[in-house]
């Protein structure tokens, strides 16, 4: 809840979360997603790629707990699951979380404008599997478009977070999605 709000306008703001508490989500176990039955996502190659699989990266220790941590966050939410064989195998990469500009001097006594880094993301590498993926005939639109769209309606971060664990892969694809870490393999 924003620091922002007032007093008066937190306690309503409280009372209607508790009156709507069942259409909340509170953890990645909470989220339902979107039935099998009503949508899988297909993901088609280009028959005339290689699939690839591709070595883990070496992680420094402070990368290490962040890929352990959202491993198991997956893992216990039930959107991963350990991939003993893959034909398609992507590594994992962390990258930073950019937190805005600071200014520092440099040994030159010159100012120089530096990002803060505020925490770690886990990501997977999927280029190879991407490059080798058919192109469909939807491209998304521009974003300035989906930016004006979105302007005009109630968003929430947690929606656009979770979203992209909603929608099922279908079982004949999940194994191109499989990504290799420290801890394992897993789709």
């Amino acid at each position: 809840i924003s620091d922002k709000l007032s007093d008066e306008e937190t306690t309503k703001l409280i009372a209607v979360l508790e009156k709507h508490r069942a259409v909340l989500r509170y953890s990645l176990q909470d989220l339902k997603g979107i039935s099998p039955a009503l949508y899988t996502h297909h993901i088609p190659i280009d028959s005339s790629k290689a699939p690839s699989r591709e070595p883990q990266h070496r992680l420094n220790n402070t990368m290490l707990e962040v890929v352990k941590k959202e491993v198991l966050k997956l893992l216990q939410a039930g959107i991963i699951y350990l991939v003993p064989h893959s034909e398609w195998v992507s590594p994992v990469q962390v990258v930073p979380k950019k937190g805005g500009m600071m200014v520092v001097e440099n040994n030159k006594n010159e100012l120089i404008p530096q990002l803060t880094v505020t925490g770690w993301w886990m990501c997977m590498d999927y280029r190879k599997l991407n490059a080798a993926t058919k192109k469909d005939h939807f491209p998304l639109p521009f974003i300035d478009k989906m930016l004006e769209w979105l302007s005009k309606h109630s968003f929430c971060f947690l929606v656009g977070y979770s979203g992209y664990h909603q929608i099922p892969i279908h079982p004949d694809d999940q194994s191109k999605t499989t990504f290799t870490c420290p801890y394992g393999t897993y789709a």
